[in-house]
């Protein structure tokens, strides 16, 4: 499912990700438009780590879900990849607070520290009458 802008930011706001761990929903926001485009179904193979990043959040195999062939695979989030590939997005969403919890927090996303970092995120919520 490749969401509309708006629904995913109200979405993602009902489901608590408005100023988690610090990370306002500007900033969730931009990192899933240039993560997947909004897009559930994204995936991304990762030759060099033999890892895949999934759905809307591109959350990858190695540490965080299970998709039965990454070697070393962590599964942090507890959940089969394909979980995260779903339209509902309410389990994509429980890992990428996981994920933030770690340290590194939401530079965990490589997207976010390119394109969202140091940037004026407002553009991506603006007019959704959150």
């Amino acid at each position: 499912k490749v969401w509309e802008r708006c629904a995913l930011a109200r979405k993602l706001k009902e489901l608590g990700m408005d100023g988690y761990r610090g990370v306002s929903l500007a900033n969730w926001m931009c990192l899933t438009k240039w993560e997947s485009d909004y897009n559930t179904d994204a995936t991304n193979y990762n030759p060099s780590s033999e890892s895949t990043d999934y759905g809307i959040f591109q959350i990858n195999s190695r540490y965080w879900c299970n998709n039965g062939k990454t070697p070393h695979a962590v599964n942090g989030c507890g959940i089969n990849c394909n979980v995260l590939l779903e339209d509902d997005i309410t389990k994509a969403v429980q890992c990428a607070k996981r994920v933030v919890r770690d340290p590194q927090g939401v530079r965990a996303w490589v997207a976010w520290k390119n394109h969202c970092e140091g940037h004026d995120v407002e553009q991506y919520v603006e007019g959704c009458d959150l």
